[in-house]
């Protein structure tokens, strides 16, 4: 049995050093011997919510930070994202499997970070991203 680990970190509001962070819970994922399942859909969130907050939250600005928190044990890998931004309002972002929206290129992370995680919630008016894999999840269920 693995001991649990807990990390917080710091980062500017560039896309390098968000991809350095993923990488780092990747490879924790991978320590922790979670599957490729697993690592796979964490790493696609993990993908969108830390550039979404760099890109939509910070808007790339030099002066905001974005903080990252990590704890993962043998049951579960929980990350927490936290911009600097304005914010936004989940619920506002159509739905891109709609008629309307399907041919548009952006606005489907959150949908793919809902199917792929068991638990997503964005808090403090959107600028905090709270993501929960479980360990072999099932998740995506595909009809």
């Amino acid at each position: 049995m693995a001991v649990p680990v807990h990390f917080e970190t710091s980062i500017p509001s560039n896309t390098a050093d968000g991809l350095a962070v993923q990488e780092k819970i990747v490879s924790l994922m991978e320590q922790f011997k979670y599957s490729d399942r697993d690592v796979f859909a964490m790493r696609l969130s993990l993908e969108e919510g830390i550039t979404n907050a760099i890109r939509h939250g910070n808007k790339f600005s030099a002066d905001k930070q974005v903080e990252i928190q990590c704890s993962i044990d043998e049951f579960r890998m929980r990350v927490v994202v936290q911009d600097q931004g304005e914010g936004f309002e989940p619920e506002a972002v159509p739905d891109p499997t709609t008629e309307e929206f399907i041919e548009r290129p952006c606005g489907r992370g959150l949908l793919l970070m809902r199917a792929y995680l068991n638990f997503c919630e964005y808090s403090d008016g959107g600028r905090r991203l709270t993501m929960e894999r479980q360990r072999n999840s099932d998740l995506p269920v595909i009809d």
